[in-house]
């Protein structure tokens, strides 16, 4: 396994009212959803990055302002309908 090491302000944390344990495990979820939220990393490659199972990365994407799932005009049509995806036949 790689290891990226980024240097930071040792206030950096205390000014975010966080321990650096809590900085650098947020720093490693911005990173994260970031990456997902473009589009580079699947969201179980985002929460392995972040440390987290899929579904806690999932539900924890909104509150860094991404959302968990991204569908399309007539996906969300066909939910809304009721009606079975391509994916589901």
């Amino acid at each position: 396994m790689n290891t990226l090491s980024i240097d930071y302000p040792e206030s950096l944390p205390a000014v975010l009212n966080l321990s650096p344990l809590e900085f650098e495990r947020d720093a490693r979820m911005a990173l994260a959803v970031k990456l997902f939220e473009s589009g580079r990393l699947t969201s179980g490659q985002a929460a392995a990055l972040a440390n987290r199972p899929r579904a806690v990365f999932l539900l924890e994407c909104p509150h860094w302002g991404a959302a968990s799932v991204r569908w399309d005009e007539t996906e969300i049509e066909m939910e809304l309908m009721g009606l079975d995806g391509p994916a589901t036949r």
